[in-house]
């Protein structure tokens, strides 16, 4: 259990891996199920994902998009979701705790435990998902920057993919390749000129960060 809770406006460093670093992300439909948990579990009010699949099943022909703006009056989010990259067997998170300094604890806790029953259910298979408890390290300001390229590009740092192309990360939002709002990025480009000036300070931290093989999982 987590002694020091987490302070509010803070930034934290948040993954976790598969039990027995096992793949926890085994299709397309995986990555997307851990996406819609993300948002629709990011919320102070419980119970979207149920309220959600009702929808669908009468709306079938209905996005995400129109659901909330249709049954969601306003949002009051747990967390500030400022980056993520989901790769097959871990996933890397910043979060920033806002309002009471249990919006990760309980965020966290929906996240898996939602997750691990849809997994569970669909691959038939029973017992715990992921390794324990998620991990959480505090972000200091002076690294804050250089931590949203190690979590944006993750799966570039692990050659497993390049991140401007990798779907299931949040680097191609911060570039104005696709449109995500699961990410609050202004707080990182708001330090940069434009998008290339965040993609040149990018790359260069990923060969900084692969020479230093500083992997956190």
């Amino acid at each position: 259990m987590r002694k020091v809770p987490f302070a509010e406006n803070e930034y934290y460093h948040i993954y976790n891996r598969g039990v027995d670093k096992r793949d926890v992300f085994l299709e397309e439909r995986d990555f997307r199920r851990f996406l819609l948990a993300m948002d629709l579990l990011n919320d102070k009010k419980d119970g979207l994902i149920r309220r959600w699949r009702d929808f669908k099943e009468n709306h079938p022909e209905k996005s995400i998009k129109e659901f909330l703006a249709i049954s969601v009056k306003e949002r009051n989010h747990l967390v500030e979701i400022v980056a993520y990259c989901l790769n097959s067997n871990h996933y890397h998170f910043i979060l920033k705790q806002t309002g009471d300094n249990n919006g990760i604890k309980i965020f966290m806790q929906r996240l898996g435990n939602s997750y691990t029953k849809y997994f569970n259910e669909k691959h038939k298979r029973n017992g715990a998902l992921f390794q324990g408890r998620f991990k959480s390290t505090h972000i200091e300001s002076n690294n804050f920057l250089r931590m949203s390229v190690y979590v944006n590009c993750n799966s570039e740092i692990h050659k497993i993919n390049s991140a401007k192309d990798y779907k299931w990360c949040s680097f191609p939002g911060y570039l104005g390749k696709e449109s995500n709002q699961l990410c609050k990025k202004e707080v990182i480009l708001d330090q940069f000129k434009n998008f290339q000036g965040y993609l040149e300070f990018a790359v260069e931290n990923i060969v900084d960060f692969r020479e230093r093989k500083q992997d956190e999982i």
